[in-house]
């Protein structure tokens, strides 16, 4: 584990020699930097950017990796990450531990592995109730990337005859007609290069979400429970999208965790170079047989 600074914050830069991030100490728990070794940054870098939440005052983006949780409400879920965290090295990454929220009782980790002898990291995110109350929330992992490519997003594709198999859900400013959407039988494709806002979520039996950038391809997956419940019409997963950031995100189900108690959700991470830019299903199906992200 190498300290190094990044846009004016202290990190701890972690590597296999295949894979190399970033986690910061100054703010967090955050990922600032995911990159193949030798390549660029593919999360977006956003030392400036903010948004004025009423209640709570101005949350500061920062780009990169985040952890929340749901069901989204701006004066508690939009609560700063601005303070200095803790690290402790463990065998093969980290653990990132911020102090408990005061207002909710919460307190969020991360804990970053690299997988040896592949582009891959394991990420555990985990909120701990350290209050007196049970609190019902939802494990909530978003990860926002450079604009510019294009983000791939599987849908169900069990046949169930003459019943639906699929739902989505839709934000008030998505519009449909948005000539960066493309709507596929597998697939959804999502050009980022958004000038308004726009956001979808589904739930996701595939379990894995895909973001295309400069010949690279990120691929995140997380588990998915067909009987419990999760937020925003049953969205396991979601992917928003604006002029500045695109983020893939995934959800845990709802779950009360009880004081003293703790709730963890899961990523994987993989990043595969070297894969010409995706243009219909036809070159994403390729791209899922050869990566073998159904599997």
């Amino acid at each position: 584990m190498k300290s190094v600074q990044f846009h004016g914050h202290e990190c701890c830069q972690l590597t296999n020699g295949l894979l190399e991030l970033m986690a910061t100490r100054s703010i967090g728990p955050r990922i600032l930097s995911l990159k193949l070794q030798g390549g660029v940054n593919l999360l977006a870098e956003l030392p400036d950017l903010g948004a004025d939440c009423p209640g709570t005052g101005i949350f500061h983006f920062y780009g990169g990796h985040r952890l929340w949780h749901a069901p989204e409400e701006p004066s508690r879920t939009y609560l700063f990450d601005d303070a200095p965290v803790d690290i402790t090295p463990m065998e093969d990454g980290l653990l990132v531990t911020q102090d408990v929220e005061a207002k909710t009782g919460l307190q969020k980790s991360m804990e970053i592995r690299l997988s040896d002898g592949l582009p891959q990291a394991v990420i555990t995110h985990r909120i701990a109730n350290r209050g007196i109350w049970p609190i019902d929330c939802a494990v909530w992992a978003i990860t926002q990337f450079r604009v510019g490519g294009l983000a791939m997003l599987p849908l169900t594709c069990e046949d169930t005859g003459v019943l639906p198999n699929r739902s989505l859900a839709l934000w008030p400013y998505s519009h449909l007609r948005n000539p960066n959407l493309r709507w596929g039988s597998q697939y959804i494709l999502l050009d980022a290069k958004m000038d308004a806002p726009f956001k979808i979520g589904f739930p996701n039996p595939r379990g894995w979400l895909a973001y295309w950038l400069d010949g690279t391809v990120f691929v995140k997956r997380a588990g998915y429970d067909a009987q419990a419940t999760y937020c925003d019409f049953g969205s396991s997963s979601e992917c928003y999208c604006c002029a500045e950031f695109i983020e893939l995100e995934t959800l845990a189900p709802i779950t009360t965790i009880q004081p003293g108690g703790s709730a963890s959700h899961v990523e994987t991470w993989e990043l595969h170079k070297d894969v010409e830019q995706p243009r219909n299903e036809k070159d994403i199906e390729s791209i899922v047989k050869d990566l073998g992200l159904d599997s």
